[in-house]
């Protein structure tokens, strides 16, 4: 262990708690029956997609943010790094104390995000778009610290702002009466999951602490593995809330000796969670806000009979996303389906593949001449949506029998990341 690294204390969260009690909302746990009906469990989601700026960022920011200007260490404002909900949390507590805060964000960031913290910091949050990449923007954050005096805030890798995201876990425990056998947190740099941690460790020892984590992102999980903190080479961006290289170390260290688990879930999976709440519960969750919710199919049957918390940390998500969205849970529940197609070259034999080959419920939702492949035939990227998984083996088999069939291009990643 790190024994320079300063660790969060129970004290202390209770101290954030006084502290941000004013700007921070207390949240509702809620009991799910659909999910609960679904898991044969008690299933209970905390709501921080209910909080001012949508997420449970504000908690860490503010605390930390308030921190800093009550020991007057502010005069030369803020800065942070941010692709979102921090840069929201932070946007909105520098208008709350009235101290100017510059936020670099990638150049690539949404508008819909921009907005957002442009309107959370009125005029005291100043905007600099940098780099195509989080990493670029934060190296432009670091630079901007040293030479301008500003105070540099962490999204997840610093004391303060863990005791602020652990103030969701002392509510958590005065909502939730009877025994909580598992908390099911969402895991990015992993400050959600350490402040977490940190209260459940001295008040309810025998909850199970469950991380999750994107399956394209799994720092926290390959960092337990290895014993050492680990930075991915790279990582797939689309649960952008959580889509983090590396951990912080004071974080590595408290969730390695704190989680129960740390388990991975494919995003098309938190895709499918998504447009489940959406138009089941009437929830809007970004895909970070999804994850915890994700992952209950893994535990299906270590929670049945048990109260369980999914910690939903947000709800940040562009509308522009949706068709994306929707796209991966039909490839990740088996619906979508991508096939490089022969058609030969004489008039109606794309009505005869209609006819002949789709069943009476498939639906072509791509279609893409390539190039000729000889005089005979041209080659065609077709992309069709099933009612039923059962009927893709019939397809494929009429396509084969009936000479169309080239490819199938669901089991080759990079020809299917240009087409979703």
């Amino acid at each position: 262990m790190n024994e320079t690294l300063i660790f969060p204390t129970l004290e202390a969260v209770k101290e954030a708690r006084k502290s941000i009690e004013n700007v921070v909302n207390y949240t509702p746990l809620q009991y799910n029956s659909r999910l609960s009906e679904k898991f044969g469990a008690n299933i209970f989601l905390k709501r921080e997609d209910l909080q001012p700026v949508r997420s449970y960022k504000l908690r860490g920011a503010y605390n930390k943010i308030k921190t800093l200007f009550n020991e007057g260490k502010v005069s030369q404002g803020i800065v942070c790094a941010s692709a979102g909900n921090h840069a929201q949390g932070v946007a909105f507590s520098c208008k709350q104390l009235q101290i100017k805060g510059t936020i670099f964000m990638p150049v690539t960031t949404p508008k819909q995000k921009l907005e957002q913290v442009e309107m959370f910091g009125g005029n005291y949050a100043e905007i600099r778009l940098v780099g195509d990449t989080f990493d670029a923007s934060k190296t432009a954050a670091f630079e901007f610290a040293e030479t301008s005096g500003a105070a540099f805030i962490h999204p997840f890798d610093d004391v303060q702002i863990i005791e602020g995201q652990a103030t969701l876990a002392l509510e958590i425990l005065e909502q939730q009466k009877e025994n909580i056998d598992y908390v099911f947190i969402p895991i990015g740099g992993g400050g959600l999951a350490s402040g977490i941690a940190t209260v459940f460790g001295k008040l309810s020892k025998e909850t199970k602490l469950i991380g999750v984590e994107p399956k394209g992102a799994p720092s926290m999980r390959l960092s337990i593995q290895n014993d050492i903190n680990t930075e991915l080479s790279e990582v797939d961006s689309f649960v952008d809330g959580a889509a983090v290289k590396r951990v912080g170390d004071l974080t590595f260290e408290i969730c390695r000796n704190s989680l129960a688990d740390c388990i991975p879930v494919d995003e098309g999976k938190v895709c499918d969670t998504i447009l489940q709440l959406y138009n089941k519960d009437a929830i809007v969750l970004e895909p970070a806000g999804a994850l915890s919710i994700s992952a209950l199919e893994q535990y299906r049957n270590q929670i049945k009979g048990k109260n369980v918390v999914c910690i939903v940390s947000g709800s940040n998500n562009d509308i522009t996303r949706m068709e994306e969205i929707k796209e991966r849970a039909l490839l990740y529940n088996g619906l979508k389906h991508y096939f490089m197609v022969k058609f030969p070259q004489r008039p109606g034999s794309l009505k005869d593949f209609v006819l002949n080959v789709l069943g009476s419920n498939d639906d072509i939702t791509h279609f893409e001449y390539t190039k000729k492949n000889s005089r005979e035939t041209a080659l065609a990227i077709v992309g069709i949506e099933l009612s039923n998984i059962s009927d893709f083996i019939g397809l494929k088999q009429r396509m084969k029998e009936l000479g169309y069939f080239e490819s199938y291009l669901n089991d080759n990643p990079d020809v299917l990341s240009m087409l979703v």
